[in-house]
């Protein structure tokens, strides 16, 4: 009897759509959504994090086009479907309330509100270079 239970238990654990391996054709970065295909078929809009609420403040690895990515649906909807791993990353972004970091292969961006990390160096070098010392 026990083991009939644990094999019921098991086989409602078991899910009817599993993740599966596609190929990245393009990537929406503004909509955190991206275009994959398999052998048959094309999916669109396929969230590049598992929960996406219009305010813009998540992390996002957005993949190379051309990359293997493996795909989950969301409660086995295959009209919800969200990148679960990558093989190859072209960037991340990532944003905390008015805080925003994004690293590609030419650099990366460290930004609050309307101050960049970049900016800030600019007017600390600046400041430097314009105090004067005076010796007696």
């Amino acid at each position: 009897m026990e083991k009939e239970l644990q094999d019921a238990f098991r086989k409602l654990k078991q899910r009817d759509v599993d993740t599966f391996p596609v190929e990245v054709i393009s990537v929406q970065k503004e909509a955190g959504v991206c275009t994959v295909k398999d052998d048959e078929l094309e999916y669109t809009k396929v969230r590049l994090s598992s929960v996406i609420d219009g305010t813009g403040k998540a992390f996002f690895l957005f993949p190379k086009i051309g990359s293997s990515v493996l795909v989950s649906p969301i409660n086995e909807d295959l009209k919800q479907l969200y990148v679960e791993a990558y093989s190859e990353i072209e960037s991340l972004d990532l944003k905390i309330g008015n805080v925003q970091f994004e690293i590609d292969q030419e650099g990366f961006l460290l930004k609050k509100e309307n101050e960049s990390l970049k900016k800030v160096m600019a007017d600390l070098i600046a400041a430097i270079k314009a105090m004067r010392f005076t010796t007696n």
